[in-house]
């Protein structure tokens, strides 16, 4: 099946605007396009792109994920350089969550210490 970059959008919860973004920067070299020059997302490019949201979302730069997207399109040669990229994207999510759990235990504290003192 093959959707339009507004029934992505809509999907995604992304703007037109956005994945246009992202398609100028490089990141859709996988796109097909009508005659009219409209984008097409069929199902491959659909799995692509939650990879690359993924990645946006755990805060890896576009010229970084442009270039995991440039390897994808070498082909298997380019598999090592991937896995590293992601071992490391890894390492840095991990890092993120250890650091939102400190700060959830804080913010917790912060609530139990005011619950506290609106009873007292």
């Amino acid at each position: 099946m093959n959707y339009t970059i507004g029934q992505i959008a809509k999907m995604n919860h992304l703007s037109i605007s956005q994945l246009r973004y992202y398609d100028n920067q490089g990141l859709f070299p996988f796109l097909k396009r009508t005659e009219k020059g409209n984008r097409v997302f069929d199902e491959d490019a659909l799995k692509f792109l939650d990879i690359i949201l993924c990645l946006k979302n755990t805060g890896m730069p576009i010229r970084d994920i442009k270039q995991f997207v440039d390897w994808s399109m070498n082909g298997n040669d380019t598999i090592p350089q991937r896995l590293e990229m992601m071992q490391q994207q890894e390492l840095k999510v991990i890092k993120q969550i250890r650091d939102t759990e400190e700060n959830l235990k804080k913010i917790q504290g912060k609530i139990s210490r005011l619950e506290g003192e609106m009873q007292n």
